[in-house]
């Protein structure tokens, strides 16, 4: 495992934490403007340190560092969060109802660094944007859906689902979880989980070409305790089956494991201004 990187996970986890509680101290009042992006807003900022699989559908973990960004309206309370919603920003936002564009930064795969699938095309950095929405259809359930395009990376359509059910344990401690679901097009697939005729031969795995589908379906859950009026630190875990074209892949099949567990914490800081 990177010790390297475990460290600079946790300098960014203090980081945010520490920077959050001075923050908590210092308050101004602030003018509004009128017009649509008038008003009071929130922007979420923290990170997240997690043990990951080493590669889309290894049977290997590594350590990972994640940014976790969220930005909307103050005026309606925003109930939930998880550690699964990408950046976004809340344009429409009633509080029952929020939607807007969304974000995901893709840190890409170099395929030397991993034995299992040495001699496999790599897949470069880059981001997904697309568009999120999600519901309250009771005060206890998140029903939330993001839909996003890559640009570089592996250039495909990712669109994840996810149904959250929380309680309140204290006034400051709060459990969840729920089902997940990850669908992708061809071209999703074919960057992570395809092997074709040269790269068969020179990494020893079988050829393999897939088409689009489910790519997993499983279930989360995270304890969250609300450390100040601002401040939120999570425990959390995840596990994910393989499906469809990434089940069958021969990468999955020959050298990795269809059944894919996340675990890791998070601390994140709330900032409330006008415009």
């Amino acid at each position: 495992m990177r010790y390297g990187l475990m460290g600079s996970t946790a300098a960014i986890l203090l980081a945010v934490t520490a920077y959050a509680q001075a923050a908590d101290q210092l308050e101004a009042p602030v003018e509004t403007s009128t017009g649509f992006f008038g008003g009071e807003w929130s922007l979420t900022i923290g990170a997240a340190a997690l043990a990951i699989p080493e590669f889309e559908g290894s049977k290997d973990y590594r350590f990972f560092a994640q940014p976790l960004v969220s930005f909307g309206r103050k005026g309606t309370e925003q109930r939930f969060t998880s550690r699964n919603d990408n950046i976004s920003i809340a344009l429409i936002d009633t509080g029952n109802f929020r939607a807007g564009p969304t974000g995901k930064l893709v840190f890409g795969r170099d395929s030397d660094d991993y034995d299992d699938i040495e001699g496999l095309s790599d897949v470069d950095f880059g981001v997904e944007v697309g568009g999120f929405a999600e519901f309250y259809p009771t005060e206890w359930i998140r029903f939330r859906g993001e839909v996003r395009q890559a640009i570089g990376a592996h250039e495909g359509l990712v669109a994840d689902g996810a149904i959250d059910a929380f309680a309140y344990l204290t006034p400051a401690l709060r459990i969840s979880g729920g089902p997940r679901i990850t669908y992708g097009n061809d071209k999703y697939f074919d960057a992570y989980y395809g092997v074709d005729f040269s790269e068969a031969a020179v990494s020893g795995l079988s050829p393999y070409s897939p088409d689009e589908g489910v790519a997993s379906y499983g279930v989360g859950g995270a304890l969250t305790w609300k450390t100040t009026d601002r401040i939120e630190t999570s425990l959390f875990g995840e596990y994910r089956r393989l499906a469809g074209p990434a089940e069958d892949s021969s990468i999955v099949q020959e050298r990795g494991n269809k059944n894919q567990f996340t675990v890791g914490v998070s601390a994140t800081y709330r900032f409330d201004f006008a415009l």
